[in-house]
């Protein structure tokens, strides 16, 4: 019975992949590499940091690709032995070793060397945490701390700026009490400057009070001063009028000389008094005259009595002042109120 001859084995095609090292993966470079199981016997444990020495052209990469492989199946074989034969570990002393980028990096200028090195391996994840959390802590504390320090200056800033409000308002509010002070005081100052003139004028008038008296008692004031009207020649009156009963004593304002006693036509009996200071006191519509021309009296002595004579409605005393002996008359509530009299 004939039998089928064996199928042809396909030939090696190498692999056109290039790029990062994979495992399974190849590189033109390098041929088909039979598989190495090595044993406990067969290797040895490396004692010491070894270096690679840098190499260049290819040599460096497929040594370094070799020993990679190596690594990777010893470790894998160590596994399997110790799983399979129940044997201890072998422990096995990794060199440090150039990045894998770099491994497979053929570049002549490309450094040869790890960055971070394999003996970084054994730190845990915990530690790496660690690490970051303190450095972050200490960020946030520095942060903080700035943050408290700007914090505190604001702070200042603000306690500053309130104290010269305070300050300002301080001062402001000082001056207005003075100001109010100063100004309570003139007022002050000034009543009591007016009380004092006024009492002096009070005492003045009442010391003239004792000089001067009143025409008459018992009277009523019938006309004023200025009043206008028909029956007065001037249009209007040039007196003050005592109502008084006929026969009603009549007595000298002040003392002085009697100047005119007799018949004055409009102002009937009439009695013309001269003081001192050469004011002129005219008594009218008298019913009777006591006194004669050059006569001198005194404060409050009879002169006459009153009556109706003259241009007159009903008997009272018309009294005229005229300051000087001028002919023009003032008011004589205004001049008997200048020497105390209250009529």
């Amino acid at each position: 019975m004939a039998s089928n001859p064996p199928a042809p084995q396909a030939p090696f095609v190498p692999s056109q992949r290039t790029g990062t090292f994979a495992y399974g993966d190849r590189r033109d470079d390098e041929g088909p590499w039979e598989e190495w199981n090595p044993t406990e016997e067969s290797v040895r444990p490396a004692r010491g940091r070894h270096r690679v020495s840098k190499q260049r052209g290819g040599g460096l990469a497929r040594s370094s690709t070799v020993l990679g492989v190596g690594v990777i199946a010893a470790v894998g074989a160590g596994g399997m032995a110790s799983a399979n034969t129940g044997k201890p570990p072998v422990s096995i002393s990794l060199p440090d070793l150039p990045s894998v980028g770099s491994l497979f990096d053929e570049s002549h200028d490309a450094p040869q060397g790890s960055a971070t090195a394999l003996s970084s391996v054994g730190v845990s994840t915990a530690d790496n945490a660690k690490g970051a959390a303190d450095a972050g802590e200490a960020l946030r504390n520095r942060i903080m701390a700035q943050a408290e320090l700007q914090q505190a200056q604001v702070d200042t800033k603000a306690e500053a700026d309130a104290d010269a409000a305070a300050a300002k308002l301080a001062d402001e509010a000082a001056a207005k009490a003075a100001k109010e002070a100063e100004a309570k005081a003139a007022a002050a100052k000034k009543q009591a400057e007016a009380e004092a003139e006024k009492k002096a004028e009070a005492a003045r008038l009442a010391e003239l009070a004792k000089q001067y008296t009143l025409p008459t008692s018992s009277y009523t004031l019938t006309g004023t001063f200025g009043q206008p009207g028909s029956m007065w020649s001037s249009g209007y009156h040039t007196g003050l009028d005592f109502a008084a009963p006929t026969g009603t004593l009549i007595k000298a304002i002040h003392s002085g000389t009697v100047t005119e006693a007799g018949w004055a036509g409009a102002y009937g009996y009439r009695t013309i008094l001269t003081l001192d200071d050469g004011t002129e006191l005219w008594f009218c519509h008298q019913s009777s005259i006591s006194v004669s021309v050059g006569q001198k009296v005194s404060t409050g002595e009879v002169i006459g009595r009153v009556g109706a004579t003259g241009n007159v409605t009903g008997p009272h005393l018309h009294l005229e002042v005229h300051p000087n002996g001028q002919a023009t008359a003032v008011d004589p509530m205004t001049w008997l109120r200048g020497k105390g009299l209250n009529p």
